[in-house]
């Protein structure tokens, strides 16, 4: 069967988005150790950033999920995409750590529906015989933003500062909002939308009928621990490469972008390895990568050796978690933006208190005992899910 939607300009615009979300998503990985400086503090201070932006991002799933089943998905994602291009512009003239702070939380509100709301989308609008490669073609305009954006980030903050980082985030995110909702209005002629108080009613409904299932609440679960134990960790890599090794931001950043190139090479074998491994030798083998990376950069001899870390890092990742993003998709197929709303939402709150965790931590404990940790906690969360995946297929 032959794909029209990757020819499209909803499509286009679809990965216009979901490559600025992914930028986004990973560019504060860079400036941390430039944004803690300029405020005068500690990178485990200033990371309250990325902390209020991930509690954003995570709290307004539960929001855009129902929202965007009902009133058109495009439009959604469009107008988010405006609300996070003004926070970003406002936050280049945050003139305290507590207003740039809540600028990103402004701006996780809006960058919340862009990703999500994209896979349902893609998912409504595609047969199931070709839904795989259209979504993976997606997944790769994202990852391509996470290896670009910390990167991007670090040459702009080392040739000028975080500030003008945050105003060209705003530019792009202002043009791919008006892109996006120049094709809702195209097609909101034949848009099928549910009918006023129907659609809310059911919508809001199917969250309950989600998660009396076992199974969903298992993925939920895991998905919160992934989110906690990997990016409570994650987090602060750019900081400990800078402060132990006195790299450039530059260079901090083009290193953190090898998680980006992990992915993307995930991406190119996972058909492959899944023949190979199925399902549970999948999540298994990814967190062997994951505790291998995590336990390495604990004790790295030389920066020299942290970009395959990094590579090796997000490959691991991707094999523990498109398994459960894959689980993610089939919670709710009548509903699908509200399905995966609930799975984001449990990741990114995960994420939020992982960070959180491991800033109170980093000080008393130092780096490298939080990236240890980080590594056993994943492995131990890997077999426990694999199991569960065993249990399941019996």
């Amino acid at each position: 069967m032959k794909d029209r939607l990757t020819g499209s300009g909803a499509f286009l615009s679809l990965s216009a988005a979901a490559f600025i979300a992914g930028a986004n998503l990973r560019i504060f990985d860079a400036l941390l150790p430039n944004v803690a400086a300029d405020f005068s503090t500690t990178p485990a201070s200033a990371a309250v950033v990325v902390t209020a932006f991930t509690l954003a991002y995570g709290l307004f799933q539960i929001v855009y999920g129902p929202v965007g089943d009902r009133v058109g998905k495009l439009r959604v994602i469009a107008v988010a995409a405006l609300v996070a291009g003004a926070a970003s512009l406002v936050s280049s003239f945050a003139p305290s750590l507590r207003a740039l702070a809540v600028m990103r939380f402004i701006g996780g509100m809006g960058a919340a529906a862009i990703f999500p709301l994209s896979l349902a989308w893609i998912g409504d609008e595609t047969p199931y015989e070709i839904r795989q490669a259209t979504l993976g073609r997606l997944v790769g305009f994202l990852l391509l933003g996470q290896i670009m954006g910390p990167a991007l980030g670090g040459l702009m903050a080392q040739a000028l500062n975080w500030r003008r980082v945050f105003q060209v985030m705003a530019a792009v995110f202002a043009g791919v909002g008006l892109l996006v909702l120049r094709e809702a209005a195209i097609r909101r002629s034949s848009a099928k939308l549910s009918a006023p108080g129907e659609g809310r009613r059911n919508r809001f409904r199917a969250y309950g009928e989600v998660l009396r299932d076992p199974w969903v609440r298992t993925i939920i679960v895991v998905s919160f621990f992934e989110g906690a134990f990997f990016f409570g960790a994650f987090a602060y890599a750019g900081s400990y490469l800078k402060s132990r090794f006195l790299l450039s931001y530059a260079l901090t950043g083009a290193i953190l972008a090898g998680y980006g190139i992990g992915a993307f090479i995930y991406t190119l074998f996972v058909r492959r390895m899944l023949i190979l491994l199925g399902e549970r030798g999948f999540v298994g083998a990814g967190g062997l990568v994951l505790l291998a990376s995590f336990l390495l950069l604990a004790v790295l001899p030389a920066w020299q050796a942290a970009p395959p870390l990094m590579i090796a890092t997000g490959f691991g990742f991707y094999m523990f978690h498109n398994t459960l993003q894959t689980k993610a998709t089939e919670m709710a197929p009548g509903a699908r933006g509200t399905g995966l709303a609930v799975f984001a939402f449990s990741l990114f709150m995960g994420q939020t208190a992982g960070v959180a965790a491991a800033g109170r931590l980093i000080p008393g404990t130092g780096y490298p005992a939080v990236f240890a940790a980080a590594g056993v906690l994943l492995f131990l969360l890997s077999r426990v899910f694999a199991r569960r995946l065993m249990a399941k297929s019996v």
